[in-house]
């Protein structure tokens, strides 16, 4: 009893210690993986994360026992279900969730598994004697007797993704040499500072992030204005709105102050403003009234020189 006592504080401690150092977490699934991928996988995050197991009935109870002081880890509990561990990390989420995933090993169709995907059987000579078509009969593949050997005549669609693989299934895939799944880990939820999602909310690019906070400011902005209730979004352009209002009363009445004065005296007195405007405008047509003799000196040197070509001689003719 202390045995199990002291293995069970130890695991307490242990998995304590992790939560506390450690801000994301990925709660992975490890069915149909081999304590050899545990051990590759373990080493791939060595330095930049650390793999946890344990019995789910430990694992709440632990958790549960944090919880007095730490309230947020109870977005735990609802994933820690199945043939499930723990992987600790502090480094890029998306660089470790890569190398979770990418240790994979292809294995055969066992009878009673769970298809993860569909399995088709490719057209094509199988290499086997004749007398193994029955066989493939009582499974409805299509074959042919071709050189003495079994062939395939159509691909055809094995077994269906979510159904269990039969035996003949497992047999045939068996004997055709064809593994059609790969098993690794997989990743149910990420936990990171508090909050669990899925590993697909990894993939939203900061732009697509943005863009769509720049579209709700937006939209609560409009409704804000629309219904005259004001919001942090809408308050600056509600008052630029009201400041034109302003402009629109103080321009229609005398009322008026140091900031308008320049505005309604340009409004009263446009001629006054004008002579400043055009400034640019009597600087260019100085420059081309300069430009105007040049101009004509070079087209009478033209018609001089086309005047020589049409005499036929040159200078020293």
């Amino acid at each position: 009893m202390g045995g199990k006592s002291n293995t069970k504080a130890a695991y307490f401690d242990k998995l304590k210690n992790l939560l506390e150092e450690y801000k994301s977490i990925f709660i992975v699934t490890v069915d149909n993986v081999s304590s050899q991928q545990m051990h590759e996988i373990r080493q791939a995050l060595r330095g930049e994360g650390v793999v946890l197991m344990g019995k789910n009935t430990m694992v709440r109870r632990a958790i549960k026992g944090f919880m007095n002081e730490n309230p947020e880890y109870e977005r735990l509990l609802p994933h820690v279900k199945g043939n499930v561990g723990f992987v600790f990390t502090n480094t890029d989420l998306k660089e470790t969730r890569e190398k979770i995933l990418s240790n994979r090993v292809a294995a055969p169709a066992r009878a009673g598994a769970v298809a993860p995907l569909d399995v088709f059987i490719p057209a094509g000579n199988t290499g086997m004697e004749p007398g193994k078509t029955s066989f493939f009969q009582a499974l409805g593949v299509p074959t042919k007797i071709a050189r003495g050997t079994i062939e395939i005549t159509t691909e055809l669609k094995l077994v269906e993704a979510g159904t269990k693989v039969g035996p003949s299934e497992a047999t045939l895939l068996n004997m055709l040499n064809i593994s059609p799944f790969t098993y690794g880990m997989g990743i149910s939820q990420v936990y990171d500072q508090g909050q669990t999602f899925a590993s697909e909310v990894l993939d939203i690019e900061e732009s697509q992030l943005l863009k769509a906070f720049t579209t709700a400011i937006n939209t609560i902005a409009t409704i804000s204005l629309a219904v005259s209730y004001p919001t942090l979004p809408s308050v600056m352009h509600s008052i630029v709105n009201t400041y034109k209002k302003v402009l629109a009363v103080a321009i229609e009445t005398d009322y008026s102050w140091e900031a308008i004065e320049e505005l309604k005296d340009r409004i009263a007195n446009p001629d006054k403003y004008a002579g400043s405007a055009p400034a640019g405008g009597a600087g260019g047509a100085a420059a081309a009234d300069e430009a105007a003799p040049a101009a004509e000196e070079k087209k009478e040197e033209e018609e001089e020189e086309a005047s020589d070509e049409d005499m036929g001689f040159g200078l020293f003719d």
